[in-house]
């Protein structure tokens, strides 16, 4: 891992550490809660999967002010299957609260985007009401991973684990993940590649889903995605730099279409 990575994670698992002495409430909530969404019938046929989210390490400050709810709601009016909220504040500018208030304001699936280091978080997002976590294989050796994984079963929220490269994705099919997340941005250089995705593809078996992440700035990169064996694509950046970020969406959404003709 970079060290800024590194870092990300010393913390996340101090946020964990704060988290124990409400852990068991958590759990006792999440459990009585109906099961999220799953991704039968949303992560397929190109669908898009909009994020929010302020600023980013790569990216710098994206959008200073978000109203979450809003944008949510925008983005499900423009067609987007799901939306993933970023949740972490030092880096990312979010909060548990801008997922409770997209939750507020949708009925399309939500995903909690953040660092998950420990089964907690996903009781706390499930709470919060996401229906999807997202597992960094990166972060996590084997058995945090298959802890995570049952954490997620436990509490009826689903996972996509995200992957950067080949070895990664092994990793993910082998831990028994039914949704992949393939990230093409290089966690050493931050830098974005969208032909990563089609490498890392091509090594994961039909019958689990994949998803690029990272790296499309306009609706082609989408049809090229979608025409390479992406179920579903997460889009960021470009969509909350737009003057719209609705209309974006609206245009991602029918390149995603075109391209799983």
């Amino acid at each position: 891992m970079s060290s800024a990575l590194d870092a990300i994670v010393l913390r996340k698992r101090a946020e964990v550490e704060q988290l124990r002495c409400a852990e068991a409430a958590l759990w006792a909530k999440a459990e009585s809660m109906p099961r999220g969404r799953g991704f039968d019938g949303v992560v397929e046929g190109g669908a898009i999967i909009a994020e929010i989210k302020r600023r980013s390490p790569s990216g710098g400050v994206l959008r200073a002010e978000i109203e979450p709810a809003t944008f949510g709601a925008g983005y499900a009016r423009a067609g987007a299957a799901a939306i993933s909220v970023l949740t972490d504040g030092p880096d990312f500018g979010g909060s548990l609260d801008d997922l409770a208030a997209v939750r507020a304001a949708v009925d399309i699936p939500l995903l909690r985007k953040d660092f998950t280091v420990d089964p907690a978080q996903i009781a706390e997002a499930r709470v919060a009401g996401a229906d999807w976590v997202l597992l960094i294989v990166a972060i996590l050796d084997v058995d945090a991973l298959d802890g995570c994984l049952a954490g997620a079963v436990r509490c009826g929220a689903h996972a996509i684990v995200e992957v950067h490269d080949v070895e990664e994705a092994r990793v993910a099919v082998a831990a028994g993940a039914t949704c992949v997340g393939i990230n093409n941005r290089d966690l050493g250089t931050l830098r974005t590649d969208i032909a990563t995705f089609a490498r890392v593809r091509a090594t994961v078996p039909d019958g689990v889903r994949c998803i690029s992440e990272s790296g499309v700035r306009r609706p082609e990169d989408v049809t090229r995605l979608v025409s390479e064996g992406a179920d579903a694509v997460l889009i960021g950046e470009v969509l909350l730099r737009a003057d719209s970020p609705a209309a974006a969406c609206s245009a991602m959404v029918a390149a995603g279409r075109a391209g799983s003709r």
